[in-house]
Order: C-alpha cells, then sequence, then structure tokens
C-alpha cells in the first residue's frame, strides 16, 4: 500500500516538474523576459567616461542622477546599464570631453549642454554620431564647430540657442539630415542664405530667428509640406514672399518680422486654413493690405506694423475685434475709413479723407503722438470717409499757420528798423 501511494506521488511530480520548472524560468530575469530584473549598475567604461569629464557622479548614475542639474537616463541592460540620455547643465569652463571618453558613449540617443562649452571638437567619434537622435546646446559663449553638427546625420531634433557658430550657411549643417523633424538655431551668428534644397521633407519646426541670413525666402521652402511653425525673423532676407509659401497648408504660425523683405502680401497665402499667426513686422511690405486675410478663420495673431502698406484697411470691426493680437501701426501711408471703423479701437493709423489718404493730424500732435488714438477728426458718422472733419481741420491748421508767419515777420521788421535807427541816429 505504501509503495503503491509512493509510486503515486513520484508520477504526480514527473507530471508538474514540467511546469515548475517553466514557472521558475518564467520568473527568472532574462532577455525576454524583462519585468523581473534585478537592479544593475552602469557600465564601468560609461561611469568612468562620466568621471574624467569631471563630473560628480555617484556608483550609479541611473538610479542617482547627477546634482547640479545634470540628469541621465539608462535603458534596462544586465548585467550593466547604459546611457541613452545625457544632460549637462553649468559646466566647468574646463570641460574635457576626450575622444576615448565620447567613444565610450556610444549608446546616447540624447545629448544636451545647457551653459555648458563644448570643447573645440570638430566631430563626435563614430558610433556616437550616428547614434544621437537629439542634440542641443543653449548659452555657451564658446563657439560650436557647424562642421560636428553636419556630421549627425540621424538627428530628429535639433536645438541650437545663444551659441555662436562657425559656420558659413544653413545648407552646412542640414545637407545630410534627411530625418529631422525639428530645427533650432536662433540668436547665432549663422550666416549666407537660407537653403534651397531641403533634405528633410517631414520637418514640422523650423525656427532661424536672430542670425544673420540674408537674400531671399527660396520658392522651395514649399517642399518642407509638413511644416506647423516657421520663424525667419529678425535677419537679412530681402525680396518678395515666394507665391509658394502658400503650398505650406498645415502651417499654423509664421514669423517674418524685422527683415528687409518688400512687395505685396502674396495671394496664396489665402489657402492656407491652418494659419493662426502671421507676423510681418518691421519690413519694407508695400502695396494694400489683402482683403484676403480677414477670411482666414483660423487666424488670431496679425502683426503688419512697420511696413509701406498703402489706402485704406479692409478689415471691419467684428474682424478686428475676433483677433487677440491686430497690429498696424507704422504704416504712414495706410488709413481707416471712419463710416467702418471707430477710433476707440487705436490702430495707430490714421483716418482717411474722400480721397482714401490719410487726415494728417493737428500741428504740435504729430511730433508728441503718432497713435492717433486721441484725435477728433469731426465725428465717425460723417458717412464720406472724413471730408468734413478732416478737411475743415486742414483748411483751419493752413489758416493758423499762416497768419503766425505773417505776424512773425512783421515783428521781425520792426525789430529790423528799430536796430537800423539806433545805429544811424
Amino acid at each position: 500500500m505504501c509503495r503503491s501511494n509512493q509510486n503515486s506521488i513520484l508520477s504526480q511530480t514527473r507530471t508538474i516538474l514540467p511546469f515548475l520548472i517553466l514557472l521558475f524560468a518564467a520568473a527568472s530575469p532574462s532577455p525576454a523576459n524583462p519585468t523581473f530584473r534585478p537592479s544593475s549598475t552602469l557600465d564601468p567604461k560609461q561611469l568612468t567616461a562620466l568621471q574624467s569629464m569631471g563630473l560628480p557622479v555617484g556608483r550609479d548614475p541611473c538610479s542617482n542622477p547627477s546634482p547640479h542639474n545634470n540628469a541621465t537616463a539608462c535603458d534596462s541592460g544586465t548585467p550593466f546599464r547604459h546611457l541613452i540620455s545625457l544632460r549637462l547643465s553649468n559646466c566647468s569652463p574646463d570641460l574635457d570631453l576626450s575622444p576615448t571618453a565620447l567613444r565610450s558613449l556610444h549608446t546616447l540617443r540624447s545629448l544636451s549642454f545647457f551653459r555648458c562649452p563644448i570643447p573645440p571638437i570638430k566631430r563626435f567619434p563614430s558610433p556616437l554620431d550616428s547614434s544621437l537622435r537629439s542634440f542641443s546646446c543653449i548659452s555657451s559663449l564658446r563657439p560650436l564647430s557647424g562642421i560636428l553638427l553636419s556630421h549627425l546625420h540621424n538627428l530628429t531634433d535639433l536645438s541650437i540657442k545663444d551659441v555662436p557658430i562657425s559656420v558659413s550657411s544653413p545648407f552646412i549643417i542640414f545637407s545630410q539630415m534627411h530625418n529631422l523633424l525639428s530645427a533650432t538655431i536662433s540668436n547665432t551668428t549663422l550666416s549666407g542664405q537660407l537653403p534651397r534644397h531641403w533634405h528633410s521633407l517631414s520637418l514640422f519646426h523650423l525656427d532661424l530667428s536672430l542670425n544673420m541670413l540674408k537674400g531671399p525666402v527660396p520658392g522651395s521652402i514649399s517642399l518642407l509640406e509638413s511644416l506647423e511653425f516657421l520663424n525667419l525673423s529678425s535677419n537679412s532676407l530681402t525680396g518678395l514672399l515666394p507665391d509658394a509659401i502658400g503650398d505650406l497648408i498645415f502651417l499654423k504660425t509664421a514669423s517674418f518680422a524685422r527683415n528687409a523683405l518688400s512687395g505685396p502680401i502674396p495671394e496664396t497665402m489665402a489657402a492656407m486654413p491652418e494659419l493662426t499667426e502671421l507676423d510681418l513686422s518691421f519690413n519694407q511690405f508695400n502695396s494694400s493690405i489683402p482683403r484676403f486675410l480677414s477670411e482666414m478663420k483660423s487666424l488670431t495673431h496679425l502683426n503688419l506694423e512697420s511696413n509701406n502698406f498703402q489706402g485704406v484697411i479692409p478689415f471691419n470691426s467684428s474682424f478686428i475685434k475676433r483677433l487677440v493680437v491686430f497690429k498696424v501701426s507704422g504704416n504712414s501711408n495706410l488709413c481707416y475709413n471712419r463710416s467702418v471703423l471707430s477710433s476707440k479701437l487705436m490702430l495707430g493709423i490714421a483716418p482717411c479723407d474722400k480721397y482714401g489718404l490719410p487726415v494728417p493730424p493737428p500741428p504740435g500732435k504729430a511730433d508728441k503722438d503718432d497713435s492717433f488714438s486721441d484725435y477728433d477728426y469731426g465725428g465717425e458718422d460723417d458717412g464720406g470717409g472724413g471730408e468734413k472733419g478732416g478737411g475743415g481741420h486742414h483748411g483751419v491748421n493752413k489758416l493758423v499757420l499762416g497768419v503766425a508767419i505773417g505776424l512773425s515777420c512783421l515783428v521781425f521788421l520792426v525789430i529790423f528798423l528799430v536796430c537800423l535807427s539806433k545805429i544811424y541816429g
């Protein structure tokens, strides 16, 4: 009886044993089952690299990120973890990035420097230059090599701000970046012209503001058909905005402010349904302001100030009031129809006379205030574009000015005669 029971137990054990082995294997750490991994430390080579760079890292930067605003992120590899993200902040001016240290950081996908001068190296060692997907350098007084950037072929995100760049053209930087999605190079010494050929056609964010770019905005910018944000402000761009700009149908924000662009606003922009913010301020745009802007349903910010626009504003008060930002001051040949718009809107421009020309401000006002917001031009219900109020004031002003000049001449003549009588008396 006992032997029979023992045989039964052994038989059941043989049946259950494979399942116990499978259960134990499932609970054990393995590359196929990362859920139950024991904690592992950073690769010793990468730890040594961080220490050689003078960073105050602990025994395991993966579990205890470095102090002083530095930051790390690691994968979950075994037996050692590897860095996939490194942010260096407020570094010492004598930061050492030796080729050996950089080579050991080949697993990095993201590398960021904030107030941290990069030593003058021409390129990162391979395979680090190929593994990086994100690179940023913010607020460094030491020049950054454009050649170094040009070798980061696989970047999807590039951000350079407040850093001198030793390169002559953005084409050199972007020419081999086929996967770029977001690019910011702002407030640098970037010069030359905008590229006429773009290799990263999936780019949706482009900011090249506050640089030294010159020349025209090429029509080939329309090839960036995924673009949603475009900032080319504060450069030295010249010429006309190309008609092809209207092909950027996903564009939401466009700023060309503070350049030397001229000509009319392209009519093709009417076909940009997503455009929310348009800034053309401080340029030399001329001609009349197109009416189609008031028909753009998504538009909330419109800045046209300090240009050479002329004629009558084609907008009504309902359009202007629905805008969050609307600026047209600084256009001396631009005016508004008082039968359509109220002076209480304080647009910063004069009302129109009956010829559609700006009514000049009263004497003494022009030098003190060009806002026209507190001037009375004869009411707002004249219905004739201001010919009564504006013309009346204009005539009175000329009469007063003529009388003043005549009296001044008379006083001068009397003083002159008195002086002569004293000399020859």
